[in-house]
Parts: structure tokens; sequence; C-alpha cells
């Protein structure tokens, strides 16, 4: 069992509207960013990036994006504006190339300042829409916008945009031979709490499969002794945990006679602690490799 942690609660009403907006961004992150350009009913441009985005259906494609109320005076963002006047934004994604401009695109520019032109941004016309895409992002959607629903009305309170995909922009260099999106060059990078920001480059991408259509034992399957191994994390335990099933008395009489086995028993002259530590840790390699049965096996013949 896990030691517990020491513990802050904090009731949300207990913080300021800054200090709460820190805390909860800081914590829910990543957050993808839409950067979005909408246009007023004078046909003027704004681009603004927003981290409070994500989509939330496929049949149909919905994205929805939230610009809240400003803090300091409770005015509305100029997006939020928009879309009441003219209901289409056109998202953009955001590359590690796109930062700094979309960064610089954040500030409260006036009422009528074109962000392309401001942060050097080139306007990609879109096609079913009137807003324009930012031609060098990677992948751009234009949206219909059915709903804006206000949250609140105080400072920081969000406007969530409800947005119906209408059509996708794709450009074919981020595109594998089989039309899927190449992840790692995207190189889409998310917000995270304050001035932070992470990249989803090679280097800090990797892979978790999903369950298969066969459900797993779960953590709670594996043998007591395992689930509450002291040099296992709880992501080794979860790899267990999608095993289908725990090794029958063939596989481990096998794994017991087996030469690693023998020869890490005989090297602590039978010592079932001392050999029990030893093999959990060479679990933890095997799990690392993906050599699950493995694992699982030689710990179960370590009991």
């Amino acid at each position: 069992m896990k030691k517990p942690q020491e513990i802050v609660s904090i009731l949300p009403g207990d913080l300021s509207s800054v200090a709460l907006h820190r805390l909860m961004l800081s914590a829910i992150a990543p957050r993808p960013i839409a950067f979005a350009s909408t246009i007023d009913r004078n046909g003027r441009i704004n681009l603004s990036p927003f981290s409070y985005f994500n989509v939330f259906s496929t049949r149909p494609p919905v994205c929805i994006f939230s610009p809240s109320r400003r803090v300091k005076d409770n005015s509305e963002k100029h997006t939020l504006e928009n879309v009441r006047e003219v209901p289409e934004v056109c998202i953009s994604v955001v590359s590690r190339a796109m930062t700094e401009q979309m960064s610089l695109a954040s500030s409260d520019f006036p009422k009528g300042v074109n962000e392309f032109e401001k942060v050097g941004f080139t306007p990609r016309s879109s096609e079913l829409i009137r807003p324009p895409g930012v031609m060098e992002s990677p992948v751009c959607f234009e949206c219909r916008v059915d709903e804006v629903k206000a949250l609140g009305t105080e400072g920081g309170a969000g406007n969530l945009i409800f947005c119906t995909v209408l059509q996708i922009h794709v450009q074919k260099s981020f595109m594998r031979d089989d039309g899927t999106l190449d992840p790692v060059k995207l190189d889409l990078v998310g917000r995270m709490g304050e001035d932070w920001y992470c990249q989803t480059g090679s280097t800090s991408m990797f892979r978790v499969p999903k369950p298969g259509m066969v459900t797993g034992i779960g953590v709670d399957g594996l043998p007591e002794a395992i689930r509450f191994s002291e040099w296992l994390t709880g992501n080794e335990l979860g790899k267990l945990g999608h095993l289908t099933r725990l090794p029958d008395a063939t596989a481990l009489q096998a794994r017991r006679e087996s030469k690693q086995f023998q020869e890490i028993w005989n090297r602590v002259d039978g010592n079932r602690q001392q050999a029990r530590e030893e093999i959990h840790k060479l679990a933890k390699t095997l799990i690392g490799k993906g050599q699950l049965i493995d694992a699982i096996e030689i710990m179960m013949v370590s009991e």
C-alpha cells in the first residue's frame, strides 16, 4: 500500500479569481490550444488563442472553446463579441514553430486590430465561412458556431462556444501515406500553467496501447504480493493489469525450473526475501521491455 500523503484542501471561494485561475490551470494541463479567427459584422478580423478547448463529439464533429470574461474589468473578449455578430470561427492548431507569434496574438490589442498583421501570420481564405485560417498551421477547422453558453457574469467566467466542424484543411506534409496525421511532424504545443507550455515532439511523446477487445484482469486481479510490491510503480502494475489471465500451473512450473530462476535462487542461497527483492527488480526491467508474461511468471514463482 502507498503511504498517505499530506493534503492541502482548498475551497474555491477562499481564493481570489487570479489565485484560483493560476491553481486550476497549473493542475489541469497540458491543454490544447484553439487559435481562433473570427470576424465582426464590419468585416474586421480577430485572431486569439484559447486553451479552454477540446473536441467533444465526432458525429456530429463538435469542438468547444471558451473565452473567459476579463478578470481586471469583467469585460468580454473580442472573439466572444464577434461570434455573436457572425457565428463562425476558424480554429487553427498550434505547432512549436508558431508559439511565439501565437503568444503575441494573446495581447490585449484594441478592438479592430488585425492580429494576423500584428504578429506576422498569413491568412488562409476559408471556403465555407468568412473568417480565414492561419496558413502556417498544420490543421485548420472551419466551424459554424451553434451556441454560446455563458457560465457566469463575474470576471473569469467562461463562455462555452459550441462549434460544428464544416471542413478540415490539413497540410499534406503532416500526413502519413495512409492519410493519418503524424504526431511527431505536427509537433503541437500544449498550454501549462503561468508562462509554461509543453511540446509534443518525439522526445516527449510515448505510446500507451489502448485496451483490446478482451478486457484485462485489472490490477485487483493480480496476486496480492505483486499488487502491493514495493518495487513496482502504479504504471507498471497497470501494464500487468492488461493481461487477460494469470499463468497456469504448467507455465509456473516451467518458470520455476528455468535457468534464470534457478540462478537467482542459488545465488541468494534460498533466502526467500532476498530472492523476492531481486526477482521483483528483474520483473520491473522485463515490464519495461514489454515482457509482461515473463515478469508475472517469475514474480509468482518467487512467492
